[in-house]
């Protein structure tokens, strides 16, 4: 069954409870993490990459096992332990209590599915196989990490910077079109990609400037 892919925003004020201590649950609670989220990480044992988390501030630990209760207020639930029935306690808490649950390596009990992901700054690449070969998707994300270098993150900045002018003065649809198509037809990745951010925003600043 194909999903309906959405992206998650706001995660620093939702609930985010991650259940497990192992190598795994780091993967997942430092991914959230990226996302701006800080995860409670429920947990008898902890790796050494969650304690460093912890110690950091950067993410809540309860340092005990899963109790029934523990997922109320959350909005994402994440179950990487290596305990069938822990994980399908969990499964059920989270369909009773309406959360977005994926319980580790077991697609039956989820109601989302973690691509894999490729980050340039606001340039987020997803890739998703539904769960059926995670080995894929972490092939095909280190094909787009090629194709997709850091420059993308200074040069997708950029044409943030500039949308709410190129809004409000081109107020021609078609015109703004050209504008954008002139922009990305352009060697301003180019330059960002061979070290020269300031000749990169000039040209920007030269093309939007001929279409104003």
């Amino acid at each position: 069954m194909t999903g309906y892919p959405i992206t998650l925003v706001g995660l620093a004020r939702a609930g985010v409870v991650v259940i497990g201590g192992g190598s795994v649950a780091a993967r997942k609670v430092a991914g959230l993490c990226q996302a701006g989220a800080r995860p409670v990480v429920i947990s008898p044992t902890w790796c050494e990459a969650l304690e460093q988390l912890a110690d950091r501030g950067e993410i809540e630990v309860i340092p005990r096992a899963y109790c029934p209760g523990d997922l109320r207020g959350a909005l994402v639930v994440v179950a990487a332990t290596d305990d069938e029935a822990t994980n399908e306690a969990v499964w059920r808490e989270a369909q009773r209590t309406g959360c977005l649950v994926n319980v580790v390596d077991d697609p039956a009990r989820c109601n989302f599915y973690v691509p894999a992901t490729v980050r340039r700054g606001s340039l987020t690449l997803s890739v998703s196989t539904d769960g059926h070969s995670p080995l894929l998707s972490r092939r095909i994300r280190e094909e787009l990490e090629s194709s997709f270098d850091t420059a993308y993150e200074p040069y997708v900045a950029l044409l943030g910077e500039l949308r709410p002018l190129v809004q409000e003065r081109v107020p021609d649809p078609e015109r703004r079109q050209e504008l954008w198509q002139a922009l990305l037809d352009s060697d301003v990745l180019e330059l960002f990609r061979t070290g020269e951010p300031l000749a990169a925003r000039q040209r920007a600043v030269v093309i939007v400037h001929h279409y104003l």
